[in-house]
């Protein structure tokens, strides 16, 4: 690799000074990279945490400084691009961002002597519409999280895949998660752990009331929509999420259609871990 771009937001690197000493040690190298400095007040911005568009198109790897959330967030902005991302935990969880600050160094050079793999993740893609119209659209690298907000009134909705009718859920919520995802919030809801490169579509409510709890795993080329059913009392506080930051209130009579997006998230491995090991260390 020879051309590199750094992100790093200001809540995580203080100053950035652990971006500035990346950019000098990539430089000193005998490589070109540029920084993306963000401001986290900035809440006009279009995008969650890179600007895609100020990336030049000869780059190589995006570096991305922070936690999970971090990366998740870059992954969505730069799926588009088909640029790999690596993640470097200077946040409080690494389970994807395996390379911490203390192995930063050590893990660029081996970015430069080409000695890593890329893995290419799935992404789900949702679509609100209301009276027939799109309402909105985003993607997610974990998950697509329909909620009540407010009271602790349960929610209702109607399940179809493929257009085909499959129950109807009085429950708290609903997740729709991507294999990525299985080890997230889906996991805490009792939903199964998938390996992560499989493409498929797991469904999990958010405590049912009804006697059957499990979860439902798709094929990765089914499609789901979620149907908004009318509310006992009368007030809306439904929300969907997606990977938990960015969300839409629902009403009823919204639909919210989940797909496999066109594009993927691609994460650059140093090591390539065993799922299995990583699995039971997690589990322990």
């Amino acid at each position: 690799m020879n051309n590199f771009y750094v992100i790093a937001n200001s809540e995580k690197d203080t100053g950035f000074k652990l971006t500035d000493k990346i950019s000098e040690y990539i430089v000193s190298k005998g490589r070109k990279c540029i920084c993306q400095k963000l401001d986290s007040e900035n809440g006009s911005r279009r995008y969650n945490l890179a600007d895609a568009g100020l990336i030049p198109e000869d780059t190589d790897c995006v570096i991305v400084l922070g936690g999970d959330g971090t990366l998740i967030q870059a992954a969505r902005d730069l799926s588009g691009l088909n640029i790999p991302v690596f993640g470097i935990n200077i946040g409080t969880l690494g389970y994807l961002t395996e390379i911490d600050r203390e192995q930063a160094f050590p893990a660029i050079d081996k970015l430069i002597a080409d000695d890593y793999y890329v893995d290419r993740r799935m992404i789900l893609r949702g679509v609100v519409y209301r009276g027939g119209k799109k309402l909105y659209s985003d993607i997610a690298l974990n998950d697509i999280v329909v909620n009540r907000m407010g009271s602790l009134k349960i929610i209702n909705f109607d399940i179809y895949v493929n257009g085909e009718f499959l129950i109807t859920y009085p429950a708290d919520g609903l997740i729709v998660s991507t294999p990525t995802g299985s080890t997230a919030y889906n996991l805490s809801a009792g939903g199964p752990i998938v390996r992560p490169q499989t493409e498929c579509i797991l469904m999990t409510p958010v405590c049912p009331h009804l006697l059957n709890k499990s979860s439902v795993v798709f094929g990765g080329d089914d499609v789901l929509e979620i149907r908004m059913t009318p509310v006992r009392a009368g007030v809306e506080e439904r929300v969907v999420t997606f990977d938990g930051t960015d969300y839409i209130k629902l009403v009823e009579g919204d639909r919210i259609v989940i797909s496999k997006s066109d594009t993927q998230a691609s994460l650059i491995r140093i090591a390539k871990h065993n799922f299995l090991q990583i699995l039971r260390n997690k589990l322990t």
